[in-house]
């Protein structure tokens, strides 16, 4: 970009276009949808719309996102992903009511990730994959709510065991991570067998050739996991005789066919 020269101007939001945009959700939440509106700062004026019970930011081009963030009390649903965000507010952690954060897909370091998170003590999914994390923020261990983590696609070397040891985690996704050893990895994830890998994006946010895609490969992962657990087929041998139903429950009552005429 040649010097002085501004960056896209994004869309201006209003409160009018703001409150056009809430939704109800199938249980009766309130939710503010601003994604993919080519918004470049965090609009002020829905901070007077502090009453929805979820928020969507994701897919715009937001850089920063400020502290009053905080007044949003009742959010449960927060999803940041797919923006320019570098930093979280240290007042995050201030929305304890938080079920779901997703801020995967910006710019965030682990130093971007203030300590605060951990009084998020209701959360139960966390999604910090496609960022730039070069370690696992230490705060993860104490949301002992944590059902399910996305690191996946960051600069990670190795997985503390605070992860492991979260009692109710399920789901974790560290895929595409630059493990010193791939054992190492293995030997984590044979500690965790319970867990599986996480993907969090919802089948309507992709396109229709990559929905497919990712239909097949689960399909195919189904198939083999079906084939792995299936009983294994009896061995027959055509010089024995099963007993029939009258027959009696003992080794004795089964004989080798005679070859001879």
């Amino acid at each position: 970009m040649a010097k002085g020269a501004k960056g896209p101007k994004g869309k201006k939001i209003t409160l009018a276009v703001a409150k056009n945009c809430i939704k109800i959700t199938f249980d009766g939440k309130k939710r503010l949808d601003l994604s993919k509106m080519g918004i470049t700062t965090f609009p002020k004026c829905i901070l007077r719309l502090t009453d929805v019970d979820e928020l969507d930011l994701s897919r715009n081009l937001i850089k920063k996102i400020p502290d009053a963030i905080s007044k949003f009390q009742n959010l449960r649903w927060l999803d940041l992903h797919s923006n320019y965000i570098d930093k979280l507010p240290e007042t995050i952690g201030q929305m304890t009511s938080l079920l779901y954060l997703n801020v995967s897909n910006n710019r965030l370091t682990t130093n971007g990730l203030p300590v605060e998170l951990n009084q998020l003590k209701n959360v139960r999914t966390v999604n910090l994959g496609l960022n730039h994390l070069d370690s696992v923020p230490t705060t993860l261990g104490a949301l002992k709510e944590l059902h399910e983590v996305g690191l996946h696609d960051n600069l990670l070397s190795n997985i503390p065991n605070s992860i492991s040891k979260l009692p109710k985690l399920k789901k974790l996704n560290t895929k595409r991570n630059p493990f010193p050893k791939a054992e190492s990895s293995d030997m984590f994830m044979d500690s965790i067998r319970r867990l599986d890998n996480l993907y969090l994006v919802e089948e309507k946010d992709l396109c229709g050739t990559c929905l497919k895609k990712c239909q097949q490969a689960r399909d195919k992962l189904n198939k083999i996991k079906s084939m792995a657990t299936a009983t294994p087929r009896k061995a027959i041998f055509s010089t024995l005789v099963s007993p029939n139903s009258m027959a009696k429950e003992s080794q004795e009552d089964w004989r080798i066919c005679s070859t001879s005429p």
